[in-house]
């Protein structure tokens, strides 16, 4: 009599719900993370050991980079373009409806009112457009203007003061003192955090 050897049993796996749960880890990591947007200018924070975090949205920075320029930022789409009609308005600029998404793009600038058109017109050359400060003089104080409209647009808006480590305490004083005259009391000044004796 012949013995008949088992036969090994093959094990099927379907891969189908792996592969479906992969899509949708990727597509909600896709979706959920924020990516940070480059910055308008350069800046290098000073050390500090104190810690205050900024909250994530609702934020207005204003930048200034080493030599003394001065750059705007607001967060949110929506805020952004109410804030440039708004602008628009005041300065008597028209802005057309593909200048206004790409002002909603843009993660701060640093040019005068009459130079944003110029600036917002080509998509591909904002990057490399070169920017020379927002107008802050006695004579034309834009930054002022974009601060109390950004304030009309979210009166929520929290205001964040980035300046470079290396910026003379004259440039800083004239963004703190058109802040002040717009009766903005609070703001942040942006550093970086020196580790701590445990961290290190």
């Amino acid at each position: 009599m012949a013995i008949e050897k088992a036969r090994p049993r093959i094990v099927k796996l379907d891969m189908n719900p792996m592969v479906d749960m992969a899509f949708l880890l990727v597509t909600f990591f896709m979706l959920s993370t924020s990516f940070r947007l480059e910055e308008p200018t350069e800046v290098v924070l000073p050390p500090a050991t104190a810690d205050v975090p900024m909250p994530e949205t609702s934020v207005m920075t204003i930048y200034i980079n080493r030599q003394g320029q001065i750059f705007f930022g607001i967060d949110g789409k929506f805020s952004k373009k109410a804030l440039l009609n708004h602008i628009g308005q005041r300065y008597q600029v028209e802005f057309t409806s593909e200048q206004a998404e790409n002002f909603a793009l843009l993660s701060g600038f640093g040019v005068s009112v009459a130079e944003l058109p110029k600036l917002l017109s080509d998509k591909e050359r904002m990057r490399v457009y070169p920017m020379k400060g927002i107008p802050v003089d006695s004579l034309s104080n834009e930054l002022s203007d974009w601060i109390v409209y950004s304030r009309v647009v979210n009166p929520a808006i929290r205001v964040a003061v980035k300046a470079d480590k290396g910026t003379e305490y004259k440039y800083i004083r004239r963004v703190i003192n058109t802040l002040l005259e717009n009766k903005i009391l609070r703001f942040n000044l942006l550093t970086e955090k020196l580790p701590s004796k445990n961290e290190q």
